[in-house]
């Protein structure tokens, strides 16, 4: 992997580990905005006015929030409103960024050598087990280290 894309991944890693423990996290059924609303006891009328809509827009943001279907934007301006910060991000499954490129560069070398040992063992020219996984880990090496673009299709 070059050093200036090894840089700015171990950057994002580190700027998006403190979203790890947000990673459990369990969205309310009726979304965060319904939640929060009822939890600070303000109503549908209050929450509207502090937005500059009408009431029903502000029942409109709770259900497109509880649909999936609500904008950053608006969240961000019901999270001002409620004098609250809006924040977002994403965490990589495997823990880090460089795991998962790891996962997905080992992934893409273990297709890579298993296409071309089935095409030895039908030229009846098979390599042994230990061999196939040496290759895949020095491929994986290679991938990852080229950053290959490869590893997302």
């Amino acid at each position: 992997m070059h050093n200036q894309r090894k840089l700015l991944i171990e950057q994002l890693d580190r700027k998006l580990k403190p979203f790890w423990e947000t990673k459990s996290i369990q969205v309310p059924e009726r979304g965060w905005v319904h939640s929060i609303r009822k939890a600070l006891n303000m109503t549908l009328q209050q929450l509207g006015n502090r937005l500059n809509i009408s009431t029903q827009g502000a029942k409109n943001i709770e259900e497109r929030e509880a649909c999936g279907a609500i904008s950053l934007k608006s969240l961000k301006e019901v999270g001002k409103a409620l004098d609250m910060q809006f924040v977002y991000g994403f965490v990589p499954n495997k823990g880090s960024f460089e795991n998962l490129i790891e996962s997905k560069s080992h992934e893409l070398a273990k297709k890579i050598v298993n296409r071309t040992s089935h095409t030895m063992k039908l030229e009846d020219q098979g390599n042994s087990q230990e061999r196939i996984n040496q290759s895949i880990e020095d491929l994986t090496s290679d991938i990852k280290r080229e950053m290959r673009k490869s590893i997302w299709d």
